[in-house]
């Protein structure tokens, strides 16, 4: 039984998040109709990683086991043309050995994080990136980010929901780099908790509109508690960015 390695791109406004649900709505929903459409087989498509509702994907990765071999090329325009109107297309299909599992094959994951800083209402970018209204310190949120670094408790910047046996882990890196009125936030790590990324960035937030200072954002990680963080960044702006395999 062949299996395929898929890296996807998707816009989350209109989709539910990833994980398959009982009323249908995911990206995952989407997905494995478009494979029966293609190949008429009920295929369970197995990603990197779960999303939330809103937050959309670049390089989200995914695997699929078909019962007969098809060229890659084929496999993604007919699975494509199957997923018409949503907005979700696979960008690349490759085969790959049966010890390859899009979970935990993967060494790394990439998420970016977009704020549009200004005054003026998002157009183009609706849906697409969080606006704030308020001047930002990219500098300063960087230079506070890098307390974040390396392996720490996380609590404070874990949902209450998050199903993580542990809240360690190990933050590779988080940068802040504003380039116009766009601040992009990206952070790496083998793993996420949920909505680590997004808590992580509302504090920023704070730091860069001065009502925290490093030393707050500090504080909050050392407290271990969910109370201590900032106000949670809304989903539109995190994407997905890429996963990182051997």
């Amino acid at each position: 039984m062949p299996r395929y390695k898929l890296t996807i791109e998707y816009d989350g406004t209109n989709f539910c998040g990833w994980q398959s649900q009982a009323s249908g709505g995911s990206v995952q929903d989407a997905l494995e109709a478009g494979v029966k459409g293609f190949c008429g087989q009920d295929v369970r498509v197995h990603a990197a990683g779960r999303t939330d509702a809103g937050v959309h994907a670049l390089g989200q990765v995914a695997h699929i086991d078909l019962e007969t071999a098809v060229r890659t090329d084929v496999l993604r325009d007919a699975v494509n043309a199957h997923l018409r109107p949503h907005a979700v297309a696979i960008v690349e299909a490759e085969e790959v050995g049966p010890e390859f599992e899009a979970r935990f094959s993967a060494i790394r994951r990439h998420y970016l994080y977009r704020i549009v800083n200004r005054r003026a209402p998002l157009t183009l970018d609706r849906k697409q990136a969080w606006l704030v209204h308020v001047p930002l310190d990219a500098d300063a949120m960087h230079a506070a980010a890098q307390s974040l670094i390396g392996k720490h408790d996380f609590t404070t910047f874990r949902s209450l929901q998050c199903q993580a046996k542990s809240p360690e882990k190990t933050l590779d890196g988080l940068s802040v780099s504003r380039y116009g009125d766009e601040i992009e936030i990206t952070a790496r790590a083998r793993s996420f908790l949920h909505n680590q990324v997004r808590s992580i960035v509302g504090s920023l937030k704070l730091v860069g509109d001065g009502r925290w200072s490093r030393r707050d954002l500090e504080l909050a990680l050392k407290a271990k508690d969910r109370t201590a963080c900032g106000p949670v960044a809304p989903p539109d702006g995190l994407y997905l960015l890429k996963v990182d395999y051997e």
